[in-house]
């Protein structure tokens, strides 16, 4: 039976160096998403604040991260700051600072919006019952935001998974990068590895997105109902 080049796969330490890349993905992607809420919930309570200056510059810091695709990012970081401001950054602390720029943005919209959907009569209420401003945010506002916001950041945690591919770009040996130097490695020997390699690639990145996928659906539904 003819060889359709998935040995390749099992050739010495080949399938071990795609987790161990997986994992490099994994901890960017974690680290960064960690950053990103953080800053997020912070950036989300800074646009609710009704001041037309605050608002202008989320709104432009908003609408400037979103425009730019994060591949153009990660080269401005990458190269461009490194370069003009002669400091060193590696591939992967450039590319925790991207998706922690891109992170907050999308998280604080997400805050903006969940702090948004919370009816008037519920801060109303909260003072017609006796409740301080912080009261009625420890046992009201924040509960229910909370609520709107897991489901929602746990999404942005497969978003930021599968983004953190075009980190093989500047150099970043994770699960991409690996399967790129394993196929350029067998080229000659195995003509078809490309086609093991990357379905190989793809059924990691569906085994560690979907039950993530499948754990923010149901939250959702839960807390729907």
């Amino acid at each position: 039976m003819q060889d359709l080049g998935i040995s390749v796969l099992f050739q010495g330490r080949n399938f071990v160096r795609l987790i161990e890349g997986l994992l490099i993905t994994l901890r960017i992607s974690f680290i960064s998403v960690g950053i990103s809420i953080f800053l997020g919930v912070l950036l989300g309570m800074l646009m609710s604040i009704k001041n037309p200056v605050i608002k202008a510059i989320t709104r432009v810091y908003l609408e400037a991260v979103r425009i730019m695709p994060q591949l153009v990012l990660l080269f401005l970081v990458y190269f461009g700051v490194t370069k003009a401001f002669k400091v060193h950054l590696s591939g992967e602390v450039s590319a925790i600072i991207v998706f922690s720029i891109w992170g907050t943005a999308e998280m604080g919209d997400l805050v903006r919006g969940a702090l948004a959907s919370i009816p008037k009569h519920q801060y109303e209420s909260g003072m017609a019952v006796g409740l301080t401003k912080l009261q009625i945010y420890l046992y009201i506002i924040i509960p229910q935001t909370i609520r709107h916001l897991i489901p929602l950041a746990i999404n942005l945690i497969t978003r930021m998974i599968k983004t953190t591919s075009l980190i093989a770009l500047i150099g970043v040996v994770e699960v991409v990068k690996v399967g790129q130097q394993i196929i350029e490695a067998a080229r000659l020997t195995e003509p078809s590895a490309a086609l093991w390699i990357y379905g190989t690639i793809f059924l990691l990145y569906f085994l560690v997105c979907y039950p993530i996928s499948l754990l923010s659906a149901k939250l959702e539904k839960i807390w729907q109902n």
